[in-house]
């Protein structure tokens, strides 16, 4: 397995991570918590060394998954998890990310991932109502008490990223980004890459579009999956948006490729100090995945990427608005 360091902060990780969300939460059903396990250590046993999560996701549940799958391994991986909603009966309902909460929900993810520390603990969403410098110090002190290693940001701005840096050093920003999603490409990645901080990208399939396994008429369950209401996978938009997916394929053609394995090794091309994490709910799923690795993406196909995607005026948000008001 090929490791990649995040950015200047010496945490060094598998140049893919697997995202777990997929497996409690998000886009479908949870799957049953020993096939979750087996998955996780699947991954394991494949390389990865990376593995992400958050309180919210479930919320709770998958937390709980990634402690019992890698409790016997904990010292072979690094576990990321976040901060941030405001939680209320099960429901996200806010963000909190108030010093005395970051501390109590802290402890909870401790005991969650039967851990005794956690090596990347990101903010999930930045909190307007808290000052991110009362943030950064309270994950400093963390970081000194030996409950946290690192600490990241996600969804963050410029901006945010830089104040919070200022505080302590910001060892990864997670943000959305893919062929399809590219915002960070104005300032957040030239900001990391100024101040030597990792990214994340999160979504790097496009939450499951760039696969080319979604069509106009693929349904999305309100009660299970997120996408039904991001405006991005309504059914006009997929139509609209289908066009990148045939680049995918017609450079996978070239490469003896996927659409999968385009996408990720684009992402890997980008820079050194990215790490996606792609969701992973099957092992035959990160068998594929990993094979980007290895996949050679010259100067020319990224140009002819580039080229392509600039005719393509992708449709829709990428989240819903309530999402959407969250990011900054």
């Amino acid at each position: 397995m090929k490791l990649r360091k995040l950015g200047n902060s010496g945490l060094e990780v598998s140049a893919l991570g697997m995202g777990c969300m997929n497996l409690s939460f998000g886009t479908g059903p949870a799957r049953n918590i020993n096939d979750g396990v087996a998955v996780i250590r699947a991954a394991v046993e494949r390389g990865i060394t990376f593995f992400d999560t958050a309180e919210g996701y479930g919320p709770y549940t998958n937390e709980e998954l990634v402690g019992k799958a890698l409790e016997p391994l904990r010292k072979d991986v690094i576990i990321a998890t976040k901060f941030g909603f405001k939680l209320e009966n099960g429901q996200i309902t806010g963000v909190d990310s108030r010093p005395e909460n970051i501390r109590a929900v802290v402890e909870a993810s401790l005991k969650r991932l039967r851990t005794d520390h956690i090596d990347l603990y990101y903010q999930h969403r930045v909190d307007p109502n808290v000052p991110i410098e009362d943030v950064a110090g309270t994950l400093k002190d963390l970081i000194q008490e030996g409950k946290i290693k690192y600490y990241g940001l996600s969804e963050a701005g410029a901006q945010t990223i830089r104040r919070a840096n200022a505080v302590h050093p910001v060892a990864a920003v997670q943000n959305q980004y893919s062929i399809w999603t590219r915002e960070p490409e104005a300032e957040v990645l030239p900001t990391c890459l100024e101040l030597g901080i990792g990214f994340v990208p999160w979504g790097p399939l496009g939450t499951g579009f760039l696969t080319g396994s979604i069509d106009t008429n693929t349904r999305f369950d309100s009660n299970t999956d997120l996408r039904a209401n991001f405006p991005r996978f309504s059914p006009e938009n997929i139509k609209a948006n289908m066009p990148v997916v045939d680049m995918l394929r017609s450079i996978a053609a070239k490469k003896n490729a996927n659409p999968v394995q385009i996408a990720l090794g684009w992402l890997l091309a980008q820079n050194p100090w990215i790490v996606p994490i792609p969701g992973m709910d099957k092992v035959e799923y990160i068998d594929d995945n990993l094979k980007a690795i290895e996949l050679e993406l010259t100067a020319e196909d990224l140009k002819e990427i580039d080229n392509e995607l600039a005719k393509i005026n992708v449709q829709g948000d990428r989240l819903d608005a309530g999402l959407l008001s969250m990011s900054e």
